[in-house]
């Protein structure tokens, strides 16, 4: 992937042109080298030199000679195989004033994404914030970056695990036990009948019998299910709105039922369904289990519901890319989704992309939604409880550390702090990682954890406000001025934040984000600790032009890292 830091391109332009020949900008790498007083650029000669049958040595020694000093480039050298190169400040600087940090690269470019995607009738639980989070940092990411983006979240709300909760209500719903009928109450009634199930198999009959029941449109079962969905979405709705994701699209599986048919009737034409132990499958090359489009009852599946919803979606919206956040335990289903659609004949399949993430534990246990209410097993930790826990936390410190903030300024303060240490903590780890919350470590104010990028936001905002709140100095600032190394050590950081939104998305890893903005939050601590050693190097020194340089800087980090965290899901308050 060609770099989108400015800098890194006119780089690789420059080199490409004192390499000649067929060398493209695009094939160069151009990275930082391992030490800042290489240079602030390298260039490795590895595969032109190859290519052209040069030793790499002598390639880097020819490319620094040829660069000449010039608007950007300062000098060249070679080192090894390698051509380290230093630029004048002031015109990345110049560029950074821009604050077009991120450039639309994607312009033009569709993606479809699938994410969150709970269950209906059960609590949105810790777990699911993984799906949710993961899935809300990738669709920005690909926002940021220009897609037109259209989440989704396909809910389940379709097949015989709802047949389970008719019956069970059916069966108990009279209950005083299951009154007022809530999130609580129909989850309790599908953790009852599970176990009743255990002892009595014929409840697996009953429960198949009632979403039988339910796909031929029979009045009462439909009228019983829309109230089950209803108060489902009415309680997600209320989480989603604590961490303020919004969807395009929430038809869930039930939005396909008629659009199932179609399906089933390509693979017949195609010849491609088979009978297996009376189901209706599809056998797949290099799978060992076949994938099941309908039961012996006729009644529809997951894999049935996948297909339609694929290519409802090419159909409606023309994707580019077509993204499925769903754990790693779905794997070989969405493996054999692409396969059948691939059979199918359709060249887009290779666009669809199963983005699977590790487990997610709490006190070291895997969380569940089968147990809880009215059933065995551990009740499980929902996501609005562990915000809440996480909110009270940081509530105290906040206030503490701002005696003159309000506490209804508090109160806004913490929830945002405290849901973004819960999504910060979900998002930094790489995305095939199993997580094991830890509560000291995510609600932290140092260390790599969501408040101290928050934090180090929030000192931005301090500093204006000490300074008077001044009128934006970045357009009028005299960048010559900033010379020191710690100074360029931000600025150099900023240079790269559009290459890292660019990776994070192309790799589907938000965790290269968080990575990042811990990377810069840590070069802006290390210039203002040198301030309160090096007076000097204080942002709101006594000289004015040197002031406004440095507030500018300042304005341009403070813009990135709110970037940066709406990106990943959090908020960048004014004051911590």
């Amino acid at each position: 992937m060609a770099s989108v830091n400015p800098c890194a391109a006119e780089i690789a332009s420059a080199v490409a042109r004192a390499l000649g020949g067929d060398v493209r900008a695009d094939d160069l790498k151009v990275e930082a080298p391992p030490r800042p007083e290489l240079g602030d650029f390298a260039v490795g000669m590895f595969a032109v030199a190859k290519a052209q049958k040069q030793p790499p040595p002598a390639l880097a020694a020819k490319v620094a000679a040829a660069l000449q000093p010039g608007e950007l480039i300062a000098s060249a050298t070679a080192a090894g195989p390698f051509v380290n190169i230093r630029i004048r400040h002031e015109w990345a600087l110049r560029w950074l004033a821009k604050k077009a940090l991120v450039p639309a690269i994607g312009a033009g470019k569709v993606l479809c994404i699938d994410y969150s995607s709970p269950n209906i009738s059960k609590h949105l639980a810790y777990h699911h914030i993984r799906s949710t989070m993961l899935g809300h940092a990738l669709a920005e990411l690909h926002r940021a970056l220009g897609w037109k983006v259209i989440g989704i979240n396909h809910v389940g709300d379709w097949g015989t695990t709802h047949g389970m909760l008719l019956a069970a209500y059916h069966a108990w719903g009279h209950e005083e036990a299951y009154s007022p009928l809530d999130i609580t109450a129909l989850n309790a009634l599908y953790v009852r009948y599970r176990e009743a199930m255990k002892a009595d198999p014929d409840l697996n009959d009953a429960a198949r019998g009632w979403f039988k029941r339910l796909e031929d449109g029979e009045a009462e079962a439909r009228a019983l299910w829309q109230r089950f969905r209803d108060i489902s979405m009415q309680e997600f709705k209320a989480v989603y709105e604590l961490l303020d994701v919004h969807f395009d699209h929430e038809g869930g599986e039930s939005f396909y039922e008629d659009k199932m048919p179609e399906v089933v009737q390509m693979l017949e034409a195609k010849g491609l369904l088979a009978e297996s132990e009376g189901a209706t499958v599809v056998w797949l090359p290099d799978e060992k289990n076949p994938l099941l489009v309908k039961t012996r009852d006729g009644t529809t599946l997951y894999a049935t519901r996948d297909l339609a919803s694929a290519l409802y979606r090419k159909r409606t919206w023309s994707f580019d890319r077509s993204l499925y956040v769903v754990d790693r335990g779905q794997s070989v289903h969405f493996r054999q989704v692409f396969k059948c659609l691939a059979l199918l004949g359709f060249e887009w399949a290779t666009q669809c992309e199963h983005v699977p993430f590790g487990l997610v534990r709490f006190g070291g246990k895997k969380t569940s939604t089968r147990g809880g209410a009215g059933g065995p097993g551990d009740k499980p930790m929902l996501l609005k409880e562990v915000f809440a826990e996480a909110i009270d936390q940081v509530a105290p410190i906040i206030a503490e550390k701002n005696p003159e903030m309000d506490p209804a300024t508090v109160g806004a303060t913490a929830k945002w702090v405290g849901i973004g240490a819960v999504v910060f903590a979900n998002v930094v780890p790489q995305r095939d990682r199993d997580i094991d919350f830890d509560w000291e470590r995510a609600t932290s104010l140092s260390g790599d954890s969501g408040p101290y990028l928050q934090f180090t936001a929030a000192r931005c905002a301090g500093i204006r406000r000490k300074a008077g709140n001044p009128p934006s100095q970045v357009e009028s600032a005299d960048w010559s001025l900033l010379t020191h190394d710690a100074e360029w050590a931000v600025a150099r950081r900023l240079l790269d934040f559009g290459d890292v939104v660019a990776r994070a998305a192309a790799a589907c890893e938000p965790h290269i984000l968080a990575h990042y903005l811990l990377d810069l939050a840590g070069d802006v601590s290390r210039w203002f600790t040198l301030g309160n050693d090096e007076p000097q190097l204080r942002v709101l020194v006594d000289d004015p032009a040197l002031r406004s340089a440095r507030l500018a800087l300042v304005e341009i980090v403070r813009h990135a890292l709110e970037q940066g965290l709406g990106i990943l899901g959090l908020r960048a308050p004014e004051r911590m």
